[in-house]
């Protein structure tokens, strides 16, 4: 994606409904854009951004929510589609060659996280120069949370990334891989910024209530060090978090919960596939495990299985990151190890599998008994696997996890998206389409 610095939203508006033919073009006419720089440069200014940035990442079919969800549940088969009509997400249920570049999903997916890193980047250019350091420091981390999700919601599901350290024209690609060593450096810089300065009231009291900051950035830095395969500072950074504690996007009757809106309330988009979460038969969930009922509702007429959990009413808050998935980092960091430690790998394991729904700040639970073991590193890593895609169901993480754990090519409709034709058309640097 070549990154305007003029008339973007115009761009990104178009993209979204794909009506855009060509990548978005550097305009450097626009009669306003002297009004806008004085904007982006003060506290109110860049306030409108972050609060406009972290509404194109959560609300609507065409944010990053929505697209990062559907996206991940087809492609890993965790979701059934109902109309074949909704052509995007039927060519995910279909996956392999049928997903093509034109898919609007696809383009909106893209679109999006370009959008949110190019105004999070706005925000953190002009940030440190206000004279309020602790109002500057909450719009530094508040933008850095989105930024760092918006990459690696990127490197998760396309091989290669745009270099956006840049301003170059056309842009160049990354390896994904190096989209998780940015995404922690954008949040280090974030850490350091409020270390150095807390954040004020006053900018927390501007902005949406939901999003614990500093739990949150611990707990994108573990994730991320995950997936970089850095196990000893991912295990240090889950320790941090207060796992009492909630981190919700959330929302009301102007800006809907969007799975519910596009998908639970209108019963005609995708449902659950069943009662597996598309887990193989061997790792599918435990007939006494309550995360299923949480997570899945049963109905009378067809489609059997429903939405239920985060998405079963229209104001309904989505978790940032869930408690469990700290448990299950600290599991999976003890089991990577270079000299795997297997009994703590357990430990950790069975908080998750014991966990009752009513010790869970959002009610996710297995209320199952302690697992026992022993077992071998690579068995420890397969129930590992299993829990955190019944504890984080329909988070958008399954994809990424079954490639990490290099689970079988069958439990998957594709490995990563093609490469939208806007991006194809305007940059001549885009990468040929992955075959799968």
């Amino acid at each position: 994606m070549q990154f305007t610095t003029i008339k973007y939203t115009t761009c990104f508006a178009m993209a979204a409904v794909m009506l855009l033919s060509v990548a978005c073009k550097k305009d450097y006419t626009d009669p306003n854009r002297a009004a806008a720089n004085n904007a982006e440069k003060s506290a109110s200014g860049l306030t409108a951004v972050v609060i406009g940035l972290q509404k194109n990442y959560t609300a609507t079919r065409a944010g990053s929510i929505y697209n990062l969800i559907t996206t991940d549940g087809f492609l890993t088969k965790q979701l059934l589609i109902v109309n074949q009509g909704n052509t995007a997400e039927y060519q995910f249920y279909l996956g392999g060659n049928q997903v093509f570049n034109t898919n609007s999903i696809v383009v909106s997916f893209w679109t999006n996280c370009n959008k949110v890193i190019f105004d999070a980047n706005t925000v953190l250019k002009n940030a440190p120069d206000l004279s309020d350091k602790g109002y500057a420091s909450g719009l530094i981390a508040y933008a850095s949370i989105f930024k760092a999700l918006a990459i690696t919601n990127m490197a998760m599901f396309w091989d290669k990334i745009p270099d956006t350290s840049g301003v170059a024209v056309p842009v160049n690609f990354i390896a994904n891989t190096e989209g998780y060593t940015r995404a922690l450096n954008v949040i280090n810089n974030a850490l350091a910024t409020v270390n150095a300065n807390a954040i004020s009231s006053s900018f927390l009291s501007n902005i949406s209530a939901g999003v614990d900051i500093l739990n949150t950035l611990h707990a994108l830095k573990a994730r991320f060090s995950l997936y970089a395969g850095n196990y000893g500072q991912a295990l240090a950074e889950a320790n941090v978090v207060d796992l009492t504690k909630k981190s919700t996007f959330n929302y009301d009757l102007q800006a809907l919960n969007p799975i519910f809106e596009t998908a639970t309330s209108t019963n005609n988009v995708y449902q659950p596939l069943d009662s597996t979460m598309g887990l193989p038969p061997a790792l599918a969930p435990n007939l006494a495990d309550k995360r299923e009922p949480f997570y899945i509702a049963i109905n009378a007429s067809a489609p059997r299985y429903r939405i239920n959990g985060f998405f079963a009413t229209s104001t309904g808050s989505i978790p940032v990151y869930l408690p469990g998935e700290m448990m299950l980092i600290k599991a999976e960091a003890y089991a990577r190890q270079s000299t795997p430690d297997l009994v703590n790998g357990l430990i950790e394991l069975n908080k998750v599998i014991t966990k009752q729904p009513a010790s869970d700040p959002f009610g996710v639970g297995a209320g199952l008994t302690a697992d026992v073991g022993p077992y071998t590193q690579s068995q420890l890593l397969d129930q590992i696997y299993r829990h955190r895609a019944i504890e984080l169901y329909m988070t958008g993480l399954r994809q990424i996890d079954s490639r990490r754990f290099n689970r079988p090519a069958g439990e998957r409709t594709r490995n990563y998206l093609p490469y939208p034709n806007v991006e194809h058309n305007g940059n001549i640097n885009t990468p040929d389409d992955p075959t799968f």
